[in-house]
């Protein structure tokens, strides 16, 4: 597959001499489809750090965490994860369905490895695996265009002490977070008559 770097990725290589290098990384550890490796390096991960931008080029990163396997590959071109709720904002996936362009980071910071996932990315509300993820609001279905791993000499090396909480199981109730009773949160959270803007703010 090409590989195709920007010009300020090759301004830099060719400042710093790397150039051959970065070629020759995309030569061999650059791919398009999922192998069984990636699988069951991705399947195996309970959080990964999402990238969007939005139309005018805004960017930001989320942090998305699940039980192990709540991110799934499909196929070789396809993985999925669940939408849970979060804080109503819905900043990456009002990216997502303004741009698609997406990149995924998933980090093992027990076995020091990580890999990436750059591609493009559609919300989709009635996804066959919605059923499978306690209280999720719709799948988010990503189609890879680079897949690549990282050098992981700079991953900080820890371990697992709990998992949230707040993680929905389908053999629990999830919990209601504390900033969800605060006073400026209680009477806008989604369900709730409107009552317009403060006017106390």
């Amino acid at each position: 597959m090409t590989f195709d770097y920007s010009i300020g990725s090759r301004t830099l290589q060719d400042r710093y001499d790397s150039r051959r290098l970065a070629d020759r990384l995309a030569e061999v550890k650059v791919h398009d489809r999922f192998t069984a490796d990636d699988r069951t390096f991705i399947e195996r991960q309970d959080m990964f750090f999402l990238a969007t931008v939005d139309a005018q080029g805004q960017p930001t990163c989320s942090y998305k965490g699940g039980l192990p396997g709540f991110v799934t590959v499909i196929d070789d071109r396809t993985l999925a994860f669940p939408n849970y709720d979060g804080n109503g904002m819905y900043l990456s996936t009002g990216n997502i369905s303004q741009t698609a362009n997406v990149g995924l980071l998933f980090m093992d910071l027990e076995r020091q490895r990580r890999l990436r996932v750059d591609g493009v990315a559609e919300l989709v509300p009635d996804h066959p695996l919605l059923s499978r993820y306690a209280e999720a609001q719709f799948m988010v279905v990503v189609h890879p265009s680079s897949i690549y791993p990282n050098c992981p000499r700079y991953i900080h090396r820890y371990q697992l002490v709990e998992r949230s909480a707040f993680v929905p199981r389908p053999d629990a109730v999830t919990p209601v977070p504390d900033w969800k009773r605060s006073t400026w949160a209680v009477d806008v959270l989604p369900g709730t008559p409107s009552s317009g803007p403060r006017t106390d703010a």
